[in-house]
């Protein structure tokens, strides 16, 4: 059995009396979806099936490696005796093959580099990134603002450092124009951006910018690119990794045109560890990702969150995520009781069996599952086998990456920096044109007083008396004196010596 034409196959439906194939629709795949389970219960398998089934169908996918294993999609599988008999009770043949796959990096040590600029990311995601308050927040669009007015590009971090330095250094202009700027604000902003970059945040800003077309492709075999972000490291920021998922799809919401319900997604967009996009988040951002997954459906991008608990997920996102696969949860605490419940409750009940208690029991590699079907309704929750999958499971090796990035079709692209003129230069040197003047006017001012001193100076020695070259009587009779007794002195020391030389 090979995937359905009408959708990509999932796995086999083990739930008694309804032994049959579970399709994710193609023209339902935009309507979002959710995958969760507890650690180990097979999420990341899953994750790997779906984005190899769409790449298979044409459609282009990005997705997070948060622990390193999703890689291996882009090696060929070596199925074991367990998956081959699993497959075979699908009725399923494994084609051993790996998927088209690009990586990534935003800092550019397993993958290629992905920048984007500071003006890019806007006030509101670099707030969040920061971790700022209100009053902060405020700052910091003021500080945007005036870029934006007078013209200074803010393409990295330093080119931000600079803006709010000039913003603090005229706080009194700019509060007339724009409300009060406070010193104290700007130094927290600037001590929050020493914290980013600590993180390596400087390596995402800059130029060159990724372009959106370069991870939405289709190869001339007509499979879609698989495009891997490496989050090993990324996950150790965990703001950074949120603002950066949430600002590549408000980047898609903006370009992408609408084609309203495709027959198949444009791009679909797995967001692993999505409980850290909600965490602690303010209301405006919650606001923000409501409004991008609620219209981006539009433009033809599914967008699938991977975490836990179905919890994790504020209510108003959930309700817009159709398709649906909960692997197994387990409940010891109350707070995990309260999930479970939450869990079982956003199916569609199966008289066949208990949702609850079913989450409950299942084993690895399997889930219960609920998809829209042709008139975007939510099937009968069913009881799944999950397929195996055609590329390797568990990590690429280095070699292997090292291999797949030189063959990238983005390869050089984004490799290497590109620092052109923006706020940070353009604001070093009006500081260097202010302080050439002011030395000038300093010098300027100067040199009058110098002139006049050299007058005075002049004037007075005109007016001084000069000293007269003749002698007085006094002088004369003195000098003489002196003259005739060393003359005397003189011949006496000769006629001693003379004479002493004659006696001898």
């Amino acid at each position: 059995m090979s995937d359905a034409p009408a959708g990509l196959f999932l796995g086999q439906s083990s739930s008694e009396g309804a032994d049959k194939p579970e399709l994710l629709l193609w023209n339902r795949a935009n309507r979002h979806g959710i995958v969760a389970g507890a650690t180990g219960t097979g999420k990341t398998v899953t994750l790997q099936i779906m984005a190899q089934g769409f790449s298979e169908a044409g459609v282009p996918v990005f997705c997070a490696d948060v622990k390193g294993d999703l890689s291996g999609i882009s090696q060929p599988g070596t199925p074991n005796e367990k998956l081959l008999a699993r497959a075979a009770g699908m009725n399923l043949t494994l084609v051993s093959k790996a998927a088209p796959t690009v990586f990534w990096d935003l800092y550019g040590q397993k993958g290629h580099p992905i920048r984007t600029t500071v003006s890019e990311i806007g006030p509101l995601l670099m707030a969040r990134m920061l971790d700022l308050n209100d009053v902060q927040e405020g700052v910091l669009t003021v500080a945007f603002h005036v870029a934006d007015k007078e013209g200074l590009l803010l393409l990295d971090l330093d080119d931000l450092r600079s803006v709010l330095t000039y913003v603090s250094e005229n706080a009194a202009r700019i509060g007339r124009e724009v409300g009060n700027v406070a010193p104290a604000s700007v130094a927290a902003i600037q001590r929050a951006l020493l914290q980013l970059e600590q993180q390596g945040g400087q390596a995402f800003f800059g130029e060159p910018a990724l372009k959106l077309e370069d991870m939405i492709r289709v190869g001339l075999d007509g499979r879609g690119q698989v495009n891997v972000l490496d989050s090993t490291r990324l996950m150790g920021s965990p703001r950074l990794y949120a603002a950066f998922l949430l600002w590549l799809l408000s980047e898609l919401f903006e370009q992408l045109p609408e084609v309203g319900d495709p027959e198949k997604p444009r791009l679909v967009f797995f967001f692993d560890e999505a409980h850290l996009l909600f965490r602690d988040a303010p209301k405006a951002l919650l606001e923000k990702v409501e409004q991008v997954v609620r219209l981006i459906r539009s433009k033809g991008v599914g967008v699938y969150f991977v975490t836990q608990n179905p919890a994790d997920i504020p209510d108003s996102v959930l309700a817009q995520l159709g398709n649906r696969i909960q692997h197994a949860l387990r409940a010891y605490t109350p707070a995990e009781q309260r999930g479970l419940k939450s869990a079982s409750d956003s199916f569609r009940a199966n008289p066949a069996f208990n949702t609850t208690e079913a989450i409950q029991a299942l084993g690895t590699g399997e889930a219960v599952v609920s998809v829209l079907d042709e008139k975007g309704a939510p099937t009968i929750v069913q009881r799944t086998l999950i397929r195996p999958p055609d590329s390797r499971l568990g990590p690429a090796t280095d070699a292997e990456r090292a291999a797949v990035m030189a063959a990238s079709p983005v390869r050089g692209v984004y490799d290497t920096v590109i620092d052109r003129e923006s706020a940070e230069e353009i604001l070093a040197a009006r500081h260097a044109r202010a302080q050439a003047e002011t030395e000038e006017a300093e010098a300027a001012a100067k040199a009058p007083a110098s002139r006049e001193t050299a007058r005075t100076r002049s004037s007075a020695e005109s007016r001084a008396p000069r000293r007269s070259n003749r002698q007085t009587p006094m002088e004369a009779l003195t000098k003489s004196v002196l003259r005739t007794a060393g003359s005397t002195i003189t011949r006496e020391i000769l006629r001693g010596v003379l004479g002493g030389l004659r006696r001898r």
